[in-house]
């Protein structure tokens, strides 16, 4: 498990979204499903790609009904084709009907960005870059989004605002200039007792050898963004990078980032930058078709 996948957690999540859509009732399953039945639905597949939120769902039946029985056939990370049948769902109707849209929910959406995450990590596939996320995703769904995108085979960047320090252009403004958002942060950790990463956004070459300065007087920061630069701008600032490291025997990561694509990403992947940063992954994937169906 990831550090963010407590026991805890997972069940605020699904506590809070099985409230959102019950409150006081599945009023259409009660008024028309005797309490008794007993029956049995497969989670039918209806598109291609990589199977994410298998045990998500199974969390999620288990906190609707202890004694629902699944079957499981397929995992997450598994390819999947249209057709597949992830699992078998076995128990009382009424526990099934009412646990049907979230697990739905949740496993359309986190098998949509594990796919798109799995055909970013593919394009690159070769290269040592490695493909981030970010923190664009739905507000209160981060947990799932972030968790697919590990599933999809991609790589969990900060979490939130609390466990890194990432200074971005309004950051620097704001501070004054590049140095001083820097030494602010490292200030601001010492004083603080806090164990964070620092990262911070260039924009030019120019911003990238500033940051290389400030690092040599003080300790280096840990990632370097280079954001919307052209390849061979980034290819340029990955060298002034690399040689900082190789003199000063320090690691300054660098990361790509800033409206890239499926397109785009490969060629960005040859500039030989660290990681590549991809917002796209979290708020411009398409859910991945799938429905619980009676048997």
């Amino acid at each position: 498990m990831y550090n963010y996948l407590t026991p805890e957690s997972l069940d605020q999540f699904i506590t809070l979204a099985l409230k959102e859509d019950i409150a006081d009732g599945d009023h259409s399953t009660l008024s028309s499903v005797p309490s008794t039945a007993q029956k049995k639905a497969h989670l039918l597949i209806k598109g291609n790609g990589i199977l994410a939120g298998i045990e998500l769902a199974k969390l999620i039946f288990a906190k609707v009904d202890k004694n629902l029985k699944l079957n499981i056939f397929l995992n997450d990370g598994d390819k999947i084709n249209h057709g597949d049948i992830a699992f078998i769902v076995e128990g009382n109707a009424q526990s099934i009907l009412t646990a049907e849209r979230l697990v739905l929910n949740c496993m359309q959406r986190m098998s949509g960005i594990a796919t798109l995450t799995n055909q970013f990590v593919e394009a690159v596939k070769g290269s040592q870059t490695k493909i981030l996320d970010t923190r664009k995703t739905t507000p209160n769904s981060r947990i799932t989004e972030k968790w697919a995108v590990k599933i999809g085979g991609g790589t969990n960047h900060r979490y939130g605002l609390f466990d890194m320090i990432m200074l971005k252009d309004n950051h620097v403004d704001y501070a004054g200039g590049i140095e001083k958002a820097i030494q602010s942060a490292q200030n601001y950790c010492k004083i603080n007792n806090k164990d964070l990463k620092i990262e911070i956004e260039t924009r030019n070459l120019e911003e990238v050898k500033q940051v290389l300065e400030v690092s040599k007087k003080d300790k280096p920061i840990d990632f370097l963004m280079l954001d919307n630069m052209s390849n061979e701008m980034m290819k340029e600032a990955v060298s002034l990078i690399n040689d900082f490291n190789a003199t000063s025997n320090k690691k300054i990561m660098s990361e790509a980032s800033g409206g890239i694509t499926l397109e785009t990403v490969r060629e960005i992947s040859k500039t030989g930058v660290d990681s590549i940063s991809v917002g796209a992954l979290t708020h411009s994937y398409q859910s991945l078709d799938m429905s619980l169906k009676a048997i």
